[in-house]
């Protein structure tokens, strides 16, 4: 209960910079154009300094080393949502680019916009730690199999393996590099700095899903609220899938704390960065962003739900 309790006064705090950005678009201060540039800064800039400074001030290294285990579950975990996505789109019939797109918005998560504030507010000691080390396999798997998942069917392999390692060094993964660096050295942020830094990315939540509701309006929702592969999504990976994975985590005797954080990141709706990546290689792109309207719009139901099973 104090678990649902923290969750859904994160929720009612989404839907109301949700609906910020949806007015802010509706009355003209934000345009498509400026939305891009929003979502330029939020992951270029906010995003990895609240990475950075989060997971530094969050742990020890004795902490960070015995929190390691975290690596070994994201792999499971990645491991588990292909399969499982991969047999959604094949029970729901998909075909060509809508089949690879629904199985990256269905298997990534949007941990960036929603993950951190909820993970962030449930364990403020060693939430983002665990968050930089999920992060590690979450790139990884993003930069390489996202990337061939939203290419058009014919051109799936049209990146490089040497662009893709390109992209892996990105603002946020050397943020957090920099982090565990800091980390093993004992760096200590002077306090001016840190309280700077620190209330820069706490900007990150507030803006990233400012520009959610912002994107939403650019999206036709009657095209995709009738789509009934979306609603099995969020019965089966968002729903039942968090909870399948939360015993077989305890089973495995994972630590409690790792065990609650990364069932809650599976309830997550899809990720934002999917419809860009779908979007820049013209591949189902509109499709991807119906999927990750409704994602988010049932979230705000499922993920209070469900973190009330997971106790």
């Amino acid at each position: 209960m104090a678990y649902f309790s923290i969750v859904l006064s994160q929720i009612i705090g989404f839907v109301i910079y949700i609906l910020i950005g949806i007015a802010a678009v509706r009355t003209h201060v934000l345009t498509s154009r400026s939305l891009g540039v929003f979502s330029q800064f939020i992951t270029k800039v906010t995003m990895p300094i609240l990475l950075f400074v989060m997971t530094l001030n969050g742990a020890t290294r004795q902490q960070f080393i015995s929190a390691l285990p975290v690596l070994a579950v994201s792999v499971l975990l990645y491991f588990l949502l292909y399969l499982l996505c991969r047999l959604l789109a094949r029970l729901f019939g998909l075909k060509g680019n809508e089949n690879h797109v629904y199985r990256a918005c269905a298997m990534f998560g949007n941990i960036g916009f929603m993950g951190i504030p909820i993970i962030a507010a449930i364990f403020p000691k060693q939430g983002m730690l665990y968050i930089a080390l999920f992060t590690v396999v979450d790139q990884l798997l993003l930069w390489t199999l996202g990337v061939n998942l939203t290419a058009p069917v014919d051109k799936e392999n049209a990146m490089s393996p040497a662009s893709r390692l390109r992209k892996m060094v990105n603002p946020a993964t050397i943020a957090i590099v920099l982090a565990v660096i800091g980390l093993f050295i004992g760096l200590h942020l002077p306090e001016p700095i840190n309280a700077a830094l620190t209330k820069a990315g706490l900007l990150t939540p507030p803006m990233a899903l400012i520009y959610l509701g912002g994107l939403f309006c650019y999206i036709d929702i009657p095209q995709y609220i009738r789509k009934k592969e979306i609603y099995g999504t969020v019965a089966v990976k968002m729903c039942l899938f968090p909870l399948v994975f939360y015993e077989i985590c305890q089973f495995l005797q994972v630590p409690h704390d790792i065990t609650l954080t990364m069932s809650i990141l599976t309830t997550l709706p899809s990720m934002a960065v999917i419809v860009m990546l779908a979007q820049n290689q013209r591949s189902a792109g509109n499709y991807a962003a119906g999927m990750l309207l409704v994602t988010t719009l049932c979230s705000i139901v499922t993920i209070p739900l469900v973190c009330l099973g997971l106790g």
